[in-house]
């Protein structure tokens, strides 16, 4: 790794861009037109300082995609909760009969640990690790990749004492597991489509208990395994790796193997207690095995769908079913959450995350492109809004959403029936965004040897300028700042990566992958 000195402008660059301005204009926003009907641990008034203190500074041309990026921090520190056993991490704020001890629920932790770990100060989630360490039971509710989660989070603040608390915990967690959802017969898991928090799903109905043998449960469960071999060799106990290995690569081949529909060219659910068929339908969450590296790079055609507006592309972001699923619906009557067609930003996030490490591990080729990250992408930050009664556009997260209009489609049903719990889905701490931009288009990925690669998914000759300030990995402050000219921000021109204020790397273009 070469190292570079920096001049004093460069010097002077970073402190000018980590000031305050432009936290606290977007705060001032998101404040003023915000009915903070529900409070934890930090109101609206303290939210600048909260984010100052936490939260990488990103700046980009796009000031639509940078106002969501500070949106979703902002609605992110709403669900900190101090209680009387530490912080914990709430998906609703209203109290849903549901939920757990404070408020909690398992279902999006998975995604609540990638989103928090880029947070400063690391407590917030050490904590949130030892409620669910002591919550072994409810940490079951839903499927919930437990072990990754925190093995993620470990990467970005690694603390060989939180992961030696954490172990027997997880280990007990993973054996639950198999005691009660693992089949022998089938050689999978399985899981009922709510328990994934994808219920009424098309291959859920086809199931008289709307079980089945899915990617999802399947997926988590081999990336616990291989977090667990990891944490073994951590922790140096070498019989652990090899039984968590063995149980990874079983996994991974049963997953290759019995779900994937190769007449559809991709990863399907076979209702339980049925013939063993395949699910007629393909839906997003069979993207999921790429989150984990599960699928080989002959499968890179299933991205095809993720662009077909007969497969999943829709206005206002990925449908959760194909369009061409026969029992494709986007209803406004019924169960308020269906996982039959409308857009979910839950499975949107997952799809993305998946996208993401397939680029970054496998590169381009003609059906898998930066392009297609990068729309969707933008496509997801645009469906973070809201038209107000008054006519104001304003920044929005909630449940899920009409794919084709944009209108947030299970608090429109909860309105007609009079407003049940009260803004049930506002602000709702169900999925990520503020990752997707820092691990997938910055491209800042931790590894677990220490390492950090840093490879941007920003397509050629979409921004002359952007930059990426204090993110927190490992100990260390990286910053990435890219000026094609060097006038934007007075520095070199192109690509400069620096690690606590030095400049470690420099290149020409954006296009490159740096090992630190």
């Amino acid at each position: 790794m070469r190292a570079f000195l920096i001049t004093i402008s460069s010097l002077l660059l970073l402190v000018a861009c980590e000031k305050a301005n432009i936290v606290e204009s977007y705060v001032a926003e998101f404040n003023a037109y915000d009915d903070e009907i529900y409070v934890q641990e930090y109101d609206n008034s303290e939210a600048i300082q909260f984010l100052l203190n936490n939260i990488p500074i990103f700046e980009c041309p796009d000031k639509e995609l940078e106002k969501t990026y500070y949106f979703r921090w902002w609605t992110y520190r709403k669900h900190i909760l101090l209680t009387p056993e530490g912080f914990v991490i709430t998906e609703f704020l209203p109290d849903v009969p549901w939920a757990g001890k404070y408020n909690v629920i398992n279902c999006p932790g998975m995604h609540q640990f990638r989103e928090g770990r880029w947070l400063k100060n690391p407590n917030y989630l050490l904590d949130y690790a030892e409620y669910w360490c002591r919550e072994k039971t409810f940490a079951r509710k839903y499927s919930f990749p437990i072990a990754y989660s925190f093995w993620e989070f470990y990467k970005v603040h690694p603390d060989t004492v939180f992961i030696k608390k954490s172990y027997a915990a997880l280990k007990e967690i993973y054996a639950r597991w198999e005691e009660s959802h693992w089949d022998e017969k089938a050689g999978l898991f399985w899981q009922k489509d709510g328990y994934d928090g994808m219920e009424v799903s098309i291959s859920g109905a086809l199931s008289k208990d709307a079980t089945g043998y899915r990617a999802t449960i399947n997926s988590y469960m081999y990336a616990d395994a291989l977090a667990l071999a990891e944490m073994a060799k951590l922790l140096d106990m070498q019989s652990d790796v090899e039984y968590y290995s063995a149980k990874a690569e079983q996994l991974k081949n049963a997953v290759n193997d019995k779900l994937w529909d190769e007449s559809a060219r991709f990863y399907k659910v076979i209702p339980r207690h049925g013939d063993m068929q395949f699910s007629p339908a393909r839906e997003l969450h069979g993207y999921v095995p790429w989150m984990f590296g599960i699928p080989g790079a002959d499968r890179s055609d299933v991205w095809k769908q993720l662009d077909d507006t007969l497969g999943f592309k829709a206005p206002y972001g990925p449908t959760t079913a194909e369009r061409r699923a026969e029992g494709f619906r986007v209803n406004y009557t019924g169960h308020d959450c269906q996982w039959n067609g409308p857009s979910w930003p839950f499975a949107t996030a997952q799809t993305l995350t998946a996208l993401a490490r397939t680029l970054h591990e496998n590169g381009e080729n003609e059906n898998l492109s930066k392009e297609l990250y990068w729309e969707t992408l933008k496509t997801y930050s645009n469906s973070h809004r809201r038209v107000t009664e008054n006519g104001d556009k304003i920044c929005w997260i909630d449940e899920n959403l009409d794919p084709f209009t944009g209108r947030w489609l299970a608090r429109h049903m909860l309105m007609e029936k009079g407003n049940v719990y009260n803004e049930r889905g506002k602000d709702y701490n169900h999925s990520t965004f503020c990752d997707l931009i820092i691990s997938g288009l910055v491209g800042i990925q931790p590894q677990a040897n220490g390492d950090v690669v840093i490879e941007p998914l920003i397509p050629e000759g979409q921004w002359d300028w952007f930059a990426l300030f204090r993110v927190p990995c490992g100990g260390r402050l990286l910053s990435i700042v890219y000026d094609k000219t060097g006038k934007h921000y007075d520095c070199r021109p192109g690509l400069n990566v620096y690690v606590d204020r030095t400049c470690v790397f420099h290149s020409e273009t954006y296009d490159v992958r740096v090992v630190l």
